[in-house]
């Protein structure tokens, strides 16, 4: 099993930054190579992927709402993917939600489906 745990949500002014961490761990995730993702969900909205990354990092994918204003890294010695968000904006306010899928060894493929594994989420919230 892969489990994944978020940290670094909160309230903040439009304008502002916050940034995402979601720390990986399971024997399953230590086995294999796993491209990472950020959903998000607002109250009376479907789910959607904000971000992705592959495994090796070298391949990044955004939603076109946050496209120059978020950043999504990782990094593979801690097991841990973050997302940078700047000049937030009202409409970002939503439960940020971190995901995992396994990948082939190497893959720079970042997929925008099918995740595997997901975080409890972390409330984001951003005020006029």
């Amino acid at each position: 099993q892969v489990q994944l745990v978020e940290s670094g949500g909160g309230l903040v002014q439009a304008g502002g930054s916050l940034s995402l961490s979601c720390a990986a761990s399971g024997r399953t995730f230590f086995s294999g190579d796993y491209a990472m993702a950020w959903f998000r969900q607002a109250p009376g909205k479907s789910r959607e992927l904000v971000a992705a990354i592959s495994w090796s990092g070298k391949s990044t994918f955004y939603e076109g709402s946050v496209k120059g204003r978020f950043t999504i890294s990782r990094d593979n010695n801690k097991n841990t993917v973050f997302l940078q968000m700047n000049n937030l904006k009202r409409e970002d306010t939503a439960i940020y939600v971190c995901a995992a899928v396994e990948v082939p060894t190497g893959s720079a493929y970042v997929p925008l489906v099918d995740y595997q594994f997901w975080g409890q989420g972390t409330q984001v919230t951003v005020s006029s």
